[in-house]
């Protein structure tokens, strides 16, 4: 089963794994509406989907303002007639440690990750509610396991994703709407560890062990989920929730055990994918 007819409004996803995701939707036969503050990319994607035999709407969006989100929910049901999916993957983020964070910038994180996710789901609630509809936040194992690497705003607002997520899943039982949760680990070969190499100095040299995530991967989980239609929780790779077990379990030895051997050695900008 494809997307067919599917109607798909995909924030951030002007560029990164927003853009595979609009690209891979648009493969499976959905009608996409790419949401961003990023006009000159957003409408090139727009140009370029449709251009090979999709169909693509762009509109701007900065996810911090409820006002936006009406106007793209609007613009999506006017033009589509309905609206079937919401992918919440805008997130900001300064990779420095608090000390050397700005604080304006540790809060931004929080009012595009979190309070943009919240704004969304208020605005496409009321619609989904009357047809049927599918949520899908992408989250992270940062989230579930603070162990230093990632910066702690960006840590505290996936944790936030992560449990409103789960809630809302829980409140939606017996409705019409279904709320899936992904989970990526390090997500490698994005234009963020491209434009930003030293990045990777931050992360466990544990991570170097574990499978490699590309964007295409959680783009692929995601119309996993939605060709599901159940709500879920998805973690990549899947054996993820063994190690925020062990956290949980022991979470100071855990930290202790993954600073063993330093810093990641892999260059995560250089990690090569194509679109499957």
């Amino acid at each position: 089963m494809r997307l067919q007819e599917k109607i798909a409004l995909i924030s951030g996803g002007a560029r990164g794994m927003g853009a595979v995701e609009a690209r891979l939707f648009a493969k499976e036969g959905a009608k996409v509406t790419i949401g961003d503050v990023l006009e000159d990319e957003g409408r090139k994607l727009e140009a370029e989907i449709n251009a090979t035999g999709g169909e693509a709407l762009f509109v701007r969006l900065d996810v911090t303002h409820e006002a936006d989100w009406q106007k793209a929910v609007e613009a999506t049901v006017n033009r589509f007639g309905k609206l079937d999916v919401l992918v919440n993957n805008a997130i900001v983020t300064e990779w420095k440690t608090v000390d050397a964070c700005d604080a304006q910038r540790a809060l931004q994180t929080m009012r595009v990750g979190f309070d943009g996710m919240v704004l969304t789901i208020k605005s496409v609630l009321p619609v989904m509610q009357q047809q049927r509809g599918h949520i899908i936040n992408i989250g992270s194992s940062a989230g579930e396991m603070p162990v230093g690497g990632a910066p702690a705003a960006y840590v505290a607002c996936k944790a936030a994703v992560n449990t409103y997520t789960q809630s809302l899943s829980a409140e939606m039982i017996g409705t019409n709407v279904r709320v899936t949760l992904i989970r990526p680990g390090v997500v490698a070969g994005t234009d963020f560890y491209r434009k930003n190499p030293n990045v990777a100095n931050f992360l466990p040299r544990l991570v170097d062990f574990v499978p490699d995530v590309t964007p295409p991967d959680v783009a692929n989980a995601v119309i996993k989920a939605i060709k599901k239609g159940k709500s879920s929780v998805v973690d990549i790779p899947r054996f993820l929730p063994l190690f925020y077990l062990v956290f949980r379990l022991s979470p100071g030895l855990t930290t202790r055990l993954l600073r063993i051997g330093g810093k990641t050695k892999q260059d995560y900008g250089e990690v090569e994918w194509s679109y499957r």
